[in-house]
């Protein structure tokens, strides 16, 4: 059976943090390739900086030479709010799909648009992330125990990296260095995003 990892998130930028997980997953998954999905509209959140044309070219430009990393730009086809229940439900059949997510948002998967339906498609694969413990809200916990369900943990290292904060040092002209994949940062630059 193929694993196939997803990795799904506004990538606004594309950070080190990203890659570092993405890569991670994959090893400790054991997956034929991981796919990161970035998102077009996410309801959750304010409204993304980059437009999707930049935010797809940077991904492209950071998993060029890395071949178990592909990019998938469903979300970015599809009109309206981007729901990953939508998402997975477009997918081809035949993979084992895991979700990797990290520890900040377990904690609010169960208000995620059809989370239980979700749990039809993929495994839930969490890392750590700073500031968050891998610990599943009660509903979910209950929904994973009934279902027989378990949660994949993926050992990483927190890294203190978040796309808000590399956002406001470009804002503010601070040095990104070390943040980002140093294509990415001239790519950045070339097209002065987030001033």
């Amino acid at each position: 059976m193929i694993k196939v990892g997803l990795l799904g998130g506004s990538f606004d930028p594309v950070h080190k943090a990203h890659i570092a997980l993405a890569q991670r997953a994959v090893a400790a998954l054991g997956l034929d390739r991981l796919e990161l999905i970035p998102a077009a509209n996410p309801w959750q959140r304010a409204p993304l900086k980059a437009s999707a044309e930049h935010r797809l070219a940077m991904l492209q430009l950071v998993t060029a030479d890395l071949p178990a990393l592909h990019i998938n730009p469903i979300e970015l086809h599809r009109a309206g709010p981007t729901y990953t229940l939508d998402t997975l439900q477009q997918l081809p059949k035949g993979p084992d799909y895991y979700w990797v997510l990290g520890s900040d948002q377990l904690e609010n998967f169960h208000t995620w648009q059809g989370w239980q339906d979700i749990l039809q498609y993929v495994t839930l694969a969490v890392a750590q992330r700073p500031g968050s413990n891998i610990q599943p809200a009660d509903a979910l916990a209950a929904h994973l125990k009934k279902h027989h369900q378990a949660l994949e943990i993926i050992e990483f290292e927190p890294m203190e990296i978040s796309a808000t904060d590399i956002r406001n040092r470009l804002k503010q002209q601070q040095p990104t260095d070390g943040l980002l994949d140093p294509k990415v940062q001239q790519y950045i630059k070339r097209h002065q995003l987030y001033l």
